[in-house]
């Protein structure tokens, strides 16, 4: 059975090794506090937002395309899950996936340009928060609840607060690991929020009715979704994806709205996702589907 992806090894390290590693990943968060930022100056930090429903708060960081200040114009939306990985090495849990480099980048290519909201992963709340169903091994799902804070408490603010383009065609969610298994599950229970999901790594195997719940509610003919996975992820992590990809299919969802890449010697770090962001991303936001490279 794989393991959680690491920010979450905290819990499952815990249990299965006790005091031991929690002081090895005490060491590793001081550590990252010594760790200088790398965050360009696109990006700043929201005020802790109220989690309705969980009783928590979260932060929450923003990223802004090089031209907003001075354009006028609106810009397509990309919600991204573990948003202490995405822009700073220094929040880093194991490396960070430069979202803010790639997207100056193309920016100035001038490819795409989006505003990126990172949620902040919960720590040892991950494994619940970002799962829709109860899990014998990690606890009582919270996914529900987090996916609503998203859609009904941080969505408006950041519609109302920026100069975005709100409506589904220009909004896309996106997370690795157990946020790739969110990031699908959103697009499916929330059609007329999200239009399209980067799904990287996903983490089926904590979830297996996910298989059946995708099987009974197929996404809009319109919905794009990216499935990314590494060959070296670990057979059930492959095959998983693979199985998803033909409960997609068999739902009758059009094959030119739909990418499994799987990447031989690719494995599930930080570095993977970063090096395949900008391939996801232009095909997500592409105005017409696109094919994308790799295996299928």
């Amino acid at each position: 059975m794989p393991l959680p992806h690491r920010p979450a090894l905290a819990l499952a390290l815990t249990i299965m090794l006790g005091v031991p590693a929690m002081t090895a990943i005490a060491a590793d968060a001081a550590s990252a506090a010594a760790r200088a930022s790398t965050a360009l100056p696109g990006v700043s930090l929201f005020a802790p937002l109220e989690m309705p429903g969980l009783d928590r708060k979260r932060q929450v960081r923003l990223y802004l395309p090089p031209g907003y200040a001075a354009s006028g114009k609106r810009y397509p939306v990309l919600y991204m899950h573990d948003g202490q990985n995405l822009f700073d090495n220094a929040t880093a849990y194991a490396g960070e996936w430069g979202v803010d480099e790639t997207l100056d980048a193309l920016a100035r290519q001038g490819k795409l340009e989006l505003i990126v909201v990172g949620i902040d992963n919960g720590g040892d709340k991950r494994m619940t928060e970002l799962n829709a169903w109860n899990s014998e091994r990690f606890g009582a799902a919270e996914g529900r609840e987090y996916l609503d804070f998203i859609v009904k408490t941080l969505k408006p603010q950041i519609d109302q607060r920026y100069r975005t383009l709100p409506g589904r065609e220009h909004t896309a969610i996106m997370g690795s690991s157990m946020g790739g298994l969110a990031s699908h599950y959103a697009l499916a229970q929330y059609p007329e929020v999200f239009s399209k999901a980067g799904v990287f790594s996903p983490a089926y195997w904590t979830a297996q009715p996910v298989f059946g719940f995708m099987a009974g509610k197929p996404l809009p003919k319109d919905a794009r979704v990216f499935m990314l996975m590494g060959e070296k992820e670990g057979p059930q992590m492959v095959a998983d994806v693979q199985r998803m990809a033909d409960v997609v299919a068999k739902s009758g969802h059009p094959a030119a709205s739909t990418v499994l890449k799987i990447v031989p010697g690719a494995q599930h770090n930080e570095t993977f996702w970063a090096s395949e962001l900008r391939e996801a991303l232009l095909w997500m936001f592409a105005p017409e589907t696109t094919p994308a490279t790799g295996s299928q």
